[in-house]
Parts: C-alpha cells; sequence; structure tokens
C-alpha cells in the first residue's frame, strides 16, 4: 500500500471522507517523512510547526466528525515563509527578520486555515523572494529532490521542493518574475501562477508589488485547482485585488478533448540562445503531443519579448528599493545599535547586516534607477515597455486560446554554478518574466525528463482565463506519464528507527 505521503490532495480527500484515516494521522504521517528526511536531503523547511499542525488536524477531525465536506479539510500544506502567519516565525528568507513574529495572518494563511488545511511549517526560499535558485537564502540553500547537487530553482524553491520530496500535496509560493513555475520545472510537479489581482496579496511581505502573485505547487492539475477554488477572490484589504466572479475550477477539468483549442506557438521561445538542446526537443515532442490530442497549433510572434529581462530588472529593483525602505532598524527589522551612534550609522550597520548581496544588489539598481536625471531614461521607459509586451500577448490572444512554450531554457543545473555571474542566473526566467509584466496567468507541467531531470511545459493564457490553463494542462498531463515519476527524495522509506531518532 502506498504512504500516505505519496497520495495526492483527491486521495486523501476520499481516505478522510470514508474514515479511512484521521486528519491527525496523515498529518503526523508527513511531519514525521520531514523529520526523518528533510534536514538530511533537500533542507526545504526553515521552520516545522509541529503543534499547530497537530491542533489544527485535531480541529479537521471533529469537523469531519460533524459532516464537513469541504475539499482541503484535514489535507496537510506547506507556505513560502514570505506569507504571515500569525504567532510564527515569518523570515522571508532573511536575516533582518530572523525574529519577526506576525500578529496577524495573511488572507490567504486564514482563508487556507478556515478551509481546514493543516500547516506542517515554512518553506524555505531566496531572501525576500529576490533569486532563481534558493541559494540566495539567509540560512542555507535548498537542494533539488531529483539530485541533490543540484538547485530547486528559486525563489520558491523550497515549496517546489517541499511537494517534489513528498513532504506534503500541495505548498504555496509567490511568482514575481517565474518563480513559481520555473521551480515547479526544476523539481518535476505542478506550478500555478494566477492572473496578477486573483488572489489577494494582503500579508504577502512585498519584493515586487505590481508583480507578485500567489500560487500553488501542487503534484497534479487537479489538485491544483483545488487549491485555487479555496485561495481565490476578491479581497477588501488588498487594494489590487480584482473583483472578479471565481469559477469552480475543477469543472474545467471534466472536457478532457482539446479538440478545436488554438495554441500560439511563439518563436522567441523557441532555439534561443542558452537554451539547452535537449529541453527543446523535450518541449516540441510535447507541443507535438498537444497537437495530437486535437488542439490547433499556430505559430506566432511576441516581438518585445527580447526586452522583457532588461524590462524587468529595471521595474522590480525599483519597486524593491522603494518596499525594503521600511528595513531600517528603527520601525522594521534587525537593529544594530551603538550609544550615541548616529541616524545613518544605525541604517548602514542594520541594513547593511540584515540584507544578503543580492537583496543589496536590486536595491542598489533600483535606487538608481529612480533617481533624478534617470527616472524618465529608465524606469519609466521600462514601463512603457511593459504595455508593449501586454499588447504583444493581447494580439495573439484575439485569434489564440493560449501560449505553449517552454518554462525554462535549462533543467536543474548544479549549486554553485551561477551565483557568481548574476546576468547567467538571471535568463533562467528568460521564458517566464514576460507573463508576469503582462499580469497573466501560466503554468508549468511535467514534459520530460533529460538525463534525469525534470523538463517543464509553460501554458500561459488570458487574463482571468485560469480554467483554460488548467484545462490544457489536465488534458496533457492525463494522457501522459511524466506527472507519475516519483524523484529519487520521494522514494525513500522512512524506517521507524529514522523516525525515533529525528525530533524536530
Amino acid at each position: 500500500m502506498d504512504p500516505l505521503t505519496s497520495r495526492s490532495i483527491r486521495e486523501l480527500r476520499e481516505l478522510l471522507d470514508q474514515r479511512e484515516v484521521s486528519a491527525l494521522e496523515v498529518a503526523r504521517a508527513h511531519l514525521e517523512r520531514i523529520e526523518a528526511v528533510d534536514e538530511s536531503t533537500v533542507r526545504s523547511l526553515l521552520t516545522v510547526t509541529r503543534d499547530v499542525a497537530e491542533e489544527q488536524a485535531r480541529r479537521a477531525d471533529e469537523r469531519l466528525a460533524n459532516g464537513d465536506t469541504q475539499p482541503l479539510l484535514g489535507i496537510p500544506m506547506i507556505l513560502k515563509d514570505v506569507l504571515t502567519t500569525r504567532g510564527i516565525r515569518t523570515t522571508a528568507g532573511s536575516k533582518i527578520l530572523e525574529n519577526f513574529v506576525p500578529i496577524e495572518d495573511a488572507t490567504i494563511s486564514r482563508r487556507l486555515a478556515e478551509a481546514g488545511t493543516v500547516l506542517l511549517g515554512k518553506a524555505n526560499m531566496d531572501e525576500f523572494a529576490m533569486g532563481s535558485s534558493t541559494e540566495n537564502s539567509a540560512y542555507f540553500p535548498t537542494r533539488n529532490p531529483w539530485d541533490l547537487d543540484r538547485v530547486p530553482g528559486g525563489s520558491s524553491g523550497g515549496s517546489a521542493a517541499a511537494v517534489g520530496a513528498e513532504f506534503a500535496p500541495f505548498a504555496l509560493g509567490t511568482d514575481t518574475g517565474g518563480s513559481i513555475r520555473q521551480p515547479g520545472a526544476l523539481c518535476g510537479v505542478v506550478g500555478f501562477k494566477p492572473t496578477y489581482g486573483r488572489v489577494s496579496r494582503y500579508g504577502l511581505i512585498a519584493f515586487a508589488s505590481s508583480l507578485d502573485q500567489i500560487g500553488p505547487f501542487t503534484r497534479s492539475v487537479e489538485d491544483c485547482a483545488l487549491v485555487m477554488n479555496a485561495i481565490a477572490g476578491h479581497d477588501p484589504c488588498d487594494s489590487t485585488s480584482l473583483q472578479a466572479s471565481v469559477p469552480d475550477y475543477t469543472a474545467a477539468l471534466r472536457e478532457v478533448s482539446l479538440k478545436g483549442v488554438r495554441l500560439a506557438l511563439p518563436r522567441e521561445y523557441f532555439s534561443v540562445e542558452g537554451m539547452e538542446p535537449s529541453v527543446d526537443a523535450s518541449v516540441k515532442a510535447s507541443i507535438a503531443h498537444l497537437e495530437s490530442l486535437g488542439a490547433n497549433l499556430g505559430e506566432v510572434s511576441l516581438p518585445h519579448t527580447q526586452y522583457g529581462l532588461a524590462t524587468y530588472y529595471l521595474i522590480a529593483p525599483a519597486e524593491c528599493s522603494a518596499n525594503l525602505a521600511r528595513y531600517d532598524g528603527v520601525k522594521y527589522g534587525l537593529s544594530i545599535r551603538e550609544p550615541g551612534a548616529g541616524l545613518w550609522d544605525v541604517y548602514e550597520r542594520s541594513r547593511g547586516a540584515g540584507f544578503g548581496r543580492e537583496v543589496k544588489r536590486r536595491i542598489i539598481l533600483g535606487t538608481y534607477a529612480l533617481s533624478s536625471g534617470y527616472y524618465d531614461a529608465y524606469y519609466l521607459k521600462a514601463q512603457k515597455v511593459r504595455t508593449l509586451i501586454k499588447q504583444d500577448f493581447d494580439a495573439v490572444f484575439e485569434k489564440f486560446d493560449a501560449v505553449v512554450g517552454p518554462t525554462s531554457p535549462n533543467v536543474a543545473f548544479p549549486l554553485g554554478a551561477k551565483t557568481q555571474d548574476p546576468l547567467a542566473m538571471y535568463l533562467n526566467d528568460l521564458f517566464t518574466i514576460p507573463t508576469s509584466l503582462a499580469g497573466l496567468p501560466g503554468v508549468s507541467v511535467p514534459a520530460g525528463m533529460v538525463d534525469g531531470l525534470p523538463v517543464g511545459l509553460q501554458i500561459i493564457g488570458k487574463a482571468l482565463d485560469e480554467s483554460t490553463v488548467l484545462r490544457i494542462a489536465h488534458a496533457f498531463e492525463q494522457s501522459t506519464e511524466w506527472h507519475t515519476l516519483r524523484s529519487p527524495v520521494a522514494q525513500r522509506v522512512v524506517s521507524r528507527e529514522s523516525r525515533a531518532g529525528s525530533p524536530i
């Protein structure tokens, strides 16, 4: 019999509803797996919340006994450590927030708690979500469950690796320029970024406010739809939250045929410089499979794609510079003071010791782009190009239902391979950044293996049309085997001896 930790949300739901297991048993099975495996392998978690999880699981069992049938009731999950949790340390992967304990839940943390989920812990991440490999965490790097010598992607690498290692059936991450989809691809799981504004950002520790969006990692598209049903919707606490009706995302999955679905293939997303040939071949084979399922393919151009990287690395650092100004050692964050020290000395010491190299780099770049004399030349021009990128997508969606292409130009790369070359690191988001700049929904689904490492297929949809994106992804997933493959870490058997000897 498969262990509880290998089960999907839907499978766990059936076991819980039939009273074959209790929510407490499910929670403890996942906690024991984390205890025995995480520290010695992927290191995906910064904080494990055993007491919280067990208490939430007990409450879930009471609700189950009273006939509650909410889809996520009793289901374990993990949150990226950039989402605030009342009474639970939330660090954003930074030393400057090492001892920060929020007094309020993020809207999404609260919604999931109300839905009856069980919080197992907070996932490691690149500091303030700045990075593509989770090597920028102030605490330790996370490793890929398919190869422990390689990165899991980032910035939500801890969340993606945790799902890939079967520590939880789902986790939440955040996507600013690809930070859900790219680690989803590299860890061989489903990573979904909703339309900007579809999911509340209230309680999300901000990196770039016009780009950040929360979304799920799961082991199947159906599970992704179930999570989206729980977290999507307007929030009056978030001024960027969209007042739009939310469909039942699972209903979209009932249509398994892709006959008549029009898929656009952007020339700019294929055979570009830096694209690994084996990844290119894998993605093209997946697209051919979509055609065999009835989809109509058409080549298109997204001409401003080439400017996406430069545009993003002006807008995102500029917003980061503004958002992180609050961590000054006076009002928020780490404070390093000496008697008689002046205000600027406090700023310099606190921010110098509290922020990592990548965060400092982006603050400096953003401050420069916003400075007098350079604002019009850099930031304002980048915003104009952002509009052009969105218009490219708008033109394509007049004739097509979705855009398909690679998620990442490469499979997971070795730890340390790109830490000294920021530009090489930034290129990992080449195919995901335009979607974020345009505020569109996108998903990465497992679509192949290259030298034992997963490849992701990216599907991008119209604004607020998450249903079509999930429908296409589900049809592909259900007709292929890639999502059924388990990482080497996931296949590790947890013995009683290892459980007993590895307390949290």
